[in-house]
């Protein structure tokens, strides 16, 4: 087993905690974060440093042990410097744009498919990049494989959009006689 949960989150200075009712709220320079924390676990915050026990021993209460602690270490990672996502668009014609609050991709279909990005969400577009950013790391992860969904790459020529880290594993085409 790993023993995640038993390691300590240390609080940045710019970071602030507060945990009350099984609710932990972590506010900080890119946004402020809730999440309610299962019953199985408590938290302690002391001296700009978050702990995570275990309170009733059940059989899942080690699994919990540690996804909360990673959810909380995730939280303040998330308001101190933030999470990002980067997509690449690839094909001939294909291309995106960030107005406002709403992602225009333009990916081979007979319009353009508009994409409204949550509260919280900012996106932006270099070339064929197109770079998901944000405090929650759930969110940005969802939002970044609902863009993918729209045009996910194909095989053969490589055309939709992917993660920019992601390898598209390529097949060959039809050979003539």
């Amino acid at each position: 087993m790993s023993r995640i949960g038993k390691k300590p989150i240390v609080l940045p200075e710019s970071v602030k905690a507060a945990y009350a009712d099984k609710k932990l709220v972590v506010e900080g320079p890119k946004g402020k974060l809730e999440q309610d924390i299962h019953p199985v676990v408590d938290l302690k915050i002391e001296d700009n440093v978050i702990s995570v026990e275990i309170i009733d021993n059940v059989r899942d209460a080690g699994a919990y042990h540690g996804m909360v602690r990673a959810i909380a270490a995730n939280m303040v990672t998330g308001v101190s410097t933030g999470f990002e996502k980067a997509l690449e668009v690839n094909g001939i014609g294909y291309k995106v744009d960030v107005q406002g609050q709403t992602i225009i991709l333009n990916v081979g279909f007979s319009h353009a498919v508009s994409y409204e990005l949550p509260k919280g969400i900012t996106a932006t577009v270099e070339k064929n990049i197109l770079k998901i950013m944000g405090a929650d790391k759930q969110l940005v992860g969802q939002v970044a494989a609902n863009i993918r969904d729209v045009r996910p790459p194909e095989p053969f020529k490589g055309k939709g959009i992917k993660y920019v880290d992601e390898h598209i594993q390529r097949k060959a085409g039809k050979t003539g006689k």
